[in-house]
């Protein structure tokens, strides 16, 4: 068994959405003067690799504190879908994906993140209408992508993701990892935060025969 690191590191020059508040991370505590190391992080829960839980985009009051750990562990589902704009439904995802399922759409623009990051938050590709439907139908647990979201303002699919309890895991890296990948678990648990979201370090669990 071992363990592939799906997440970008939160650190000092992590991109923020446009609009969001600035992140910092300054050191306020230094050995030689104080006797240990600390940190002050300042940041909205939406930068970095992170999870939106209902609250965020629909009426409801449940925080990500509310939903037990056993809701951000499952069996993951890759898709290959670079270059694709819309994310169109293949016939074998109806094979593939069943109930449950953590799905990750592998586009491969977290190469942007960094070195592109206006193009990284504004030119990004939309879930079509077919696979839209069909994923909310079979109930999935988590949708994670590569990118910034599943769509555009007024967020139509996203809102549908998270009124029907989908969680959505956004900003993911090192997707490519996970090619030809047949068995593995995605464990992305969020901090126990009353709140609309959280930074998860996501990772998979890749099984001996895959």
């Amino acid at each position: 068994m071992k363990l592939i690191d799906i997440s970008h590191t939160l650190g000092a020059d992590t991109p923020v959405y446009p609009g969001d508040n600035k992140k910092t991370l300054p050191q306020y505590k230094f050995p030689e003067k104080d006797h240990y190391t600390a940190y002050l992080l300042t940041s909205g829960l939406h930068t970095g690799t992170h999870i939106d839980v209902p609250m965020h985009l629909v009426e409801d009051d449940r925080t990500a504190a509310d939903f037990p750990p056993d809701c951000f562990v499952g069996k993951g589902i890759l898709l290959d879908v670079r270059g694709e704009n819309p994310i169109g439904m293949k016939p074998r995802y109806r094979e593939i994906i069943g109930d449950e399922s953590i799905v990750l759409l592998y586009t491969g623009l977290d190469r942007y993140y960094y070195t592109e990051t206006d193009k990284y938050f504004s030119q990004y590709p939309t879930v079509g209408g077919e696979l839209a439907d069909f994923l909310l139908s079979q109930k999935i647990k988590i949708l994670g992508m590569d990118m910034p979201a599943p769509d555009y303002p007024p967020f139509t699919f996203h809102k549908a993701l998270l009124a029907n309890d989908i969680f959505v895991l956004e900003n993911l890296t090192n997707l490519q990892s996970l090619s030809g990948m047949n068995d593995f678990e995605v464990i992305a648990l969020p901090l126990k935060l009353s709140a609309e979201a959280s930074p998860v370090r996501a990772v998979c669990r890749i099984y001996p025969d895959t």
